[in-house]
């Protein structure tokens, strides 16, 4: 039988999906020979928390991601890759 998500849950569910999208579209602006790990250590922390049910937990790591996203962005436009 298929488990339902209450409205709260699914909008993290969103989140997540959204940052994670977010981080993969990142690692394109890497360079070149740093793209495979960068992409790899992306889907490695996702996958570490993959069956975390802690909604502040959750929401704690999106902050904490975004707050990371932020400091490689500027890191890049730093570097000049764009």
């Amino acid at each position: 039988m298929a488990q339902f998500m209450d409205l709260r849950a699914f909008i993290l569910r969103a989140r997540v999906l959204k940052f994670y999208r977010q981080a993969l579209r990142m690692t394109r602006r890497a360079p070149e020979h740093a793209r495979d790990e960068l992409r790899n250590t992306v889907r490695v922390e996702i996958e570490k928390n993959r069956h975390c049910d802690d909604k502040a937990k959750i929401r704690f790591l999106i902050s904490e991601g975004l707050h990371r996203l932020k400091g490689l962005d500027e890191m890049l436009d730093m570097t000049g890759n764009s």
